[in-house]
C-alpha cells in the first residue's frame, strides 16, 4: 500500500470542505502538489525513479484521473441546474 501523500491529503480537506459543483471544477492542486507531479514525471521520462517513485507517480495518475471524473460529474449537474431552475 503506498503511504497517503500530500496531495492526497489536498484531496481529503477539499471534499470534507462541502465542495461545490463550482468549487470542484475551479479545484487545481497546490504549486507543491504540481511541482512534485513535473519532477516525477521528468525523473520517469530520464529512467531515475525507484520503485516507490513510480508507485507515487502511478498513484499521482489515478488521482488526477478521478478528479477528471469529479471535474466531468460537476460540469454535468451544474449544466443541468442552469437548465433547470
Amino acid at each position: 500500500m503506498i503511504a497517503p501523500t500530500s496531495a492526497d491529503q489536498e484531496i481529503v480537506d477539499f471534499i470534507v470542505s462541502g465542495a461545490t459543483p463550482a468549487a470542484v471544477i475551479a479545484f487545481h492542486p497546490s504549486e507543491e502538489a504540481s511541482l512534485r507531479l513535473e519532477d516525477l514525471i521528468e525523473r520517469e521520462k530520464e529512467g531515475l525513479l525507484s520503485a516507490e517513485e513510480k508507485a507515487e507517480l502511478d498513484h499521482c495518475f489515478h488521482l488526477e484521473h478521478l478528479m477528471r471524473m469529479a471535474k466531468a460529474k460537476a460540469r454535468l449537474i451544474a449544466s443541468s441546474a442552469r437548465n433547470h431552475p
